[in-house]
């Protein structure tokens, strides 16, 4: 059984939703999809493990002092099949 991630939102105004994400050893944060823009932080070093809708796995490598971004309508599921504990932040940005 899959255990959730963890998140804590931040900061939500008109602007700006600002989420701490952490997924403890297998844990994912189940299938979504991102209604907005968004930038994703990392606050550790780590590789998620990405399920797109159809199945398909991927890598992502999460290094601290580099962020990414994205554009809404991402769809996936986000798993931490590692031994360590992932935590990034994820900054939507608001029209």
């Amino acid at each position: 059984m899959t255990i959730s991630a963890t998140s804590d939102v931040q900061i939500d105004n008109a602007e700006v939703r600002v989420t701490e994400w952490r997924l403890e050893p297998g844990s994912a944060t189940g299938h979504h999809r991102h209604e907005m823009d968004y930038v994703i932080v990392p606050v550790t070093n780590s590789d998620m493990t990405i399920v797109a809708p159809d199945g398909t796995r991927s890598i992502a490598q999460l290094r601290v002092g580099k962020s990414y971004f994205r554009k809404a309508g991402v769809e996936h599921d986000v798993l931490n099949e590692t031994g360590e504990t992932i935590v990034f932040l994820e900054v939507e940005l608001k029209a």
